[in-house]
């Protein structure tokens, strides 16, 4: 059965994510503030989800509205009017029958270096967390509608972390968890078409890891000295993607090895 999907926040994520759909047969149509290349059929919209009239520019009623968008300015305000606000704006002007929200593994507080899963209560005392978590709660009001926490995006010139890798500064002696876009883009996809009732998943690699452990590995790589243990116990948390794997979804890039060992990566 193909569906009319509307992808609002078409960067690099919802664009790989079109791609797929488009290969699925969709009929697909994104919005996004600045043009950007893509996938032929796409039915793309430069315009501002903010504003009623570009969100009618969008087929309305669709069947899946897939909100991606990133916010303009990392402060409460911006995360607010984006995730609350512009959720519920979208939601009303298009009329989705679904909507998958794509969130954050950052709605978390858990710092033991426990695992955590969907079933965790999620209390981060962040601005960023308690705002995701109000656009989640908003968004499960309606049966049907899904959410998808992300933890950290990897891939093609995310070069944070191997930046402070190879300068050996800033490395936190805590558990981190990734993702590779791709593996982002194949999961959000993956929900569209799974018929489960779950309103709630992760998508996570198969390998949280301490981020000296991955640092060193990227040192090493490059033929660099490892960087001294720390001596008390790490901090952070695992994330577990047990959930979506027993649904059928597998990673194409399961560890943080995997992400990093690409050339531009």
């Amino acid at each position: 059965m193909a569906f009319q999907i509307a992808i609002l926040g078409a960067g690099d994520l919802g664009r790989r994510v079109a791609q797929q759909r488009i290969a699925a047969g969709d009929a697909v149509a994104t919005l996004r503030r600045r043009p950007l290349a893509m996938p032929e059929g796409v039915q793309a919209v430069a315009g501002d989800l903010s504003q009623v009239e570009d969100l009618k520019r969008l087929p309305s009623a669709p069947d899946w509205l897939v909100f991606c968008a990133t916010p303009d300015a990392r402060n409460e305000t911006a995360y607010r009017r984006l995730y609350v606000e512009g959720l519920a704006k979208a939601c009303e002007v298009l009329q989705p029958k679904r909507c998958l929200l794509v969130s954050s593994t950052a709605v978390y507080g858990q710092d033991a270096g426990g695992w955590v899963d969907e079933t965790s209560p999620a209390v981060a005392e962040s601005f960023n967390g308690r705002v995701l978590r109000e656009a989640e709660r908003q968004n499960q009001i309606h049966s049907g509608n899904r959410v998808l926490r992300l933890s950290g995006i990897t891939g093609p010139g995310r070069h944070m972390l191997i930046n402070k890798a190879l300068l050996g500064e800033g490395i936190a002696n805590a558990w981190s968890n990734r993702i590779h876009i791709d593996d982002a883009a194949s999961a959000l996809s993956h929900l569209l078409d799974l018929r489960d009732p779950e309103p709630l998943w992760i998508a996570s690699d198969d390998l949280p890891a301490l981020q000296i452990d991955v640092a060193n590995w990227i040192r090493a790589g490059h033929g660099l000295p490892a960087l001294p243990p720390f001596a008390q116990a790490p901090t952070g948390r695992r994330i577990a993607n047990t959930r979506l794997k027993a649904s059928g979804w597998q990673p194409a890039f399961p560890t943080y090895r995997d992400s990093y060992a690409l050339p531009g990566v």
